[in-house]
């Protein structure tokens, strides 16, 4: 669709998705929520959340930046985060449904995990005896937990916290019967970075694709400004009970700042030409604000 933004494709699609259940008997309420991506991956451990449950990943960086939990110490040291979630009735894991738990996030980069029963008498767990009394109260009253509930943490880098907790929640939700099986929870994740850096070659990568449209005029941003990790897209991707469904964006139409991307991700202007060349010619000459999902 060409003359349009975000909210045009965004209301098109919602439209066409509630006539469609509205055919099949069904009924889904317009507009969909929108999530930022940013919350998105704090909250849900991921980029298309499931949201029909109530278990959401809590930030505790800040409250344990001084404890005496020497794995949590660490992981922060190194400029990682510590993240948890509360899982109702806790009290009827077994000690072997706990160390299944743990050999399971162990499949998303885990290396172990940390956990604290609640009970009318306060924490019970081994390594409850690490945490100042405060630090205890603070958990406690972020999760607004009771006696029942089994607090399960997670300790490393960002992706690492998220890909765990994000499949955590998940599987815990299945385990427990707390997932409604006939509520369509849509929603649309939004504001995705624009650009990732990829470590083991030493250069960004785009997260969508090299054409999707920053949320500004990056044509004049240099090359290695630090602000790159910050810099949102005007991506949109639409998910439906932790499934995402589709996705798309509004398009880049003005050829300096298609060049900057490309520049930025390190496409030399030679290998743009040849690549890309038609692309640029026709953006040199004017191309309208455009854009879609698939």
């Amino acid at each position: 669709m060409s003359f349009i933004d975000e909210n045009d494709i965004i209301s098109v699609t919602e439209k066409l998705i509630s006539e469609i259940f509205r055919v099949a008997g069904v009924e889904v309420k317009i507009p969909f929520e929108r999530m930022s991506y940013d919350t998105a991956m704090l909250k849900y451990g991921s980029d298309r959340p499931d949201t029909r449950f109530a278990v959401e990943i809590s930030d505790l960086s800040e409250m344990l930046k001084n404890t005496g939990f020497k794995v949590f110490a660490q992981a922060l040291k190194n400029g990682g985060v510590v993240r948890g979630i509360c899982a109702p009735c806790g009290d009827k894991f077994s000690r072997q449904q706990i160390d299944n738990l743990t050999d399971f996030v162990k499949k998303f980069g885990a290396r172990g995990l940390a956990w604290m029963n609640i009970t009318g008498k306060g924490f019970e767990s081994n390594i409850v005896k690490f945490f100042a009394q405060a630090e205890l109260e603070n958990i406690k009253k972020t999760f607004n937990s009771k006696p029942g509930d089994i607090v399960f943490f997670a300790a490393d880098k960002e992706k690492t916290v998220c890909d765990v907790l994000g499949a955590l929640r998940v599987h815990l939700a299945e385990l427990l019967g707390i997932i409604p099986k006939d509520k369509f929870n849509f929603l649309w994740v939004v504001d995705f970075p624009l650009f990732a850096y990829n470590s083991e070659e030493k250069k960004w990568d785009a997260v969508h694709h090299p054409f999707t449209s920053p949320k500004e005029d990056i044509s004049r941003l240099p090359t290695s400004d630090f602000r790159l990790p910050t810099l949102k897209s005007r991506a949109y991707d639409i998910v439906l009970n932790g499934v995402e469904l589709g996705g798309g964006s509004i398009r880049i139409h003005k050829k300096a700042v298609q060049e900057k991307i490309f520049d930025i991700l390190n496409i030399t202007k030679e290998d743009a030409d040849m690549k890309f060349g038609f692309l640029l010619s026709a953006l040199e000459y004017g191309a309208p604000p455009h854009g879609g999902i698939a």
